[in-house]
């Protein structure tokens, strides 16, 4: 592992996230696996409250390429990112039955879309059951739900938990419900919901390679999105120079993680 601005990243890339993923399905525990850009690093360094909500992850995955940049200048030697909404599309490709998988999170219409995209992709792919209704800013899903959610996932016992229910709330639920799940590999990956069920466009290939996915989404939703990157894109900026003038640029070993 190597550390981001505190945040323990693995070395990981496509194939060997796979095959851990598959690995981790068959223990008897719960096992949360968050996919972190250059927001959710900087969200943890500044807001101790976030870092809380984070602390119930397991693996935390470079899905931004600013994030790659970092660890390859510590001698990481990766190719590329492992991005969410790709990762998603090539796991479940990778995982037919008897693996099986579980959708929580986006709209009714979200959801019908992308249980269709994951049977083009895989037309073996075991979809045990979903939930696509409205999340509270705290991950409480609406009404009755918030219970109804758990018990189902606990009789059904699905293999993989696809979270998508955007940050912070995604790793709000994460947080208080993991210790009521008895097994699982629990992905929150956001986006991925939305990009492939193309309900939201994903940025095309070339701005992804220049870690540009940011200013892609910036455009598409500027809105929404303005202040965020306008604050945590100065941050990770500046975070990245005070560590530099203390002597902790780029990446270093997660065994020593800087201070936040």
């Amino acid at each position: 592992m190597l550390s981001v601005l505190g945040t323990p990243l693995q070395v990981t890339d496509y194939a060997a996230l796979t095959a851990r993923c598959h690995a981790l399905a068959r223990e008897s525990r719960p096992v949360a696996v968050e996919f972190a850009n250059t927001h959710l690093v900087t969200l943890r360094r500044h807001s101790p409250p976030f870092r809380e909500l984070t602390s119930a992850t397991d693996l935390f995955i470079p899905d931004g390429i600013p994030l790659v940049w970092c660890m390859n200048r510590a001698g990481a030697g990766l190719n590329d990112r492992v991005y969410g909404p790709e990762f998603m599309r090539r796991f479940i490709t990778a995982s037919p039955g008897p693996f099986s998988h579980y959708l929580l999170g986006g709209s009714a219409e979200c959801g019908a879309k992308l249980r269709d995209a994951a049977r083009s992709w895989n037309a073996g792919v075991q979809i045990a059951g979903s939930f696509h209704g409205i999340s509270g800013n705290d991950g409480i899903l609406e009404g009755a739900a918030e219970r109804e959610v758990i018990e189902e996932l606990n009789r059904l016992s699905p293999d993989f938990i696809w979270v998508g229910l955007g940050t912070p709330k995604q790793q709000a639920w994460i947080h208080r419900n993991k210790p009521l799940l008895r097994r699982g590999v629990v992905l929150s990956v956001g986006y991925a919901f939305d990009v492939n069920a193309s309900t939201k466009p994903d940025a095309p290939p070339w701005m992804q390679r220049r870690g540009l996915t940011w200013l892609f989404r910036l455009t598409s939703e500027p809105g929404r999105l303005a202040g965020r990157y306008l604050l945590y894109n100065s941050l990770f900026l500046a975070y990245l120079i005070w560590d530099s003038v203390r002597g902790r640029a780029g990446a270093k070993s997660a065994e020593n993680p800087p201070r936040p």
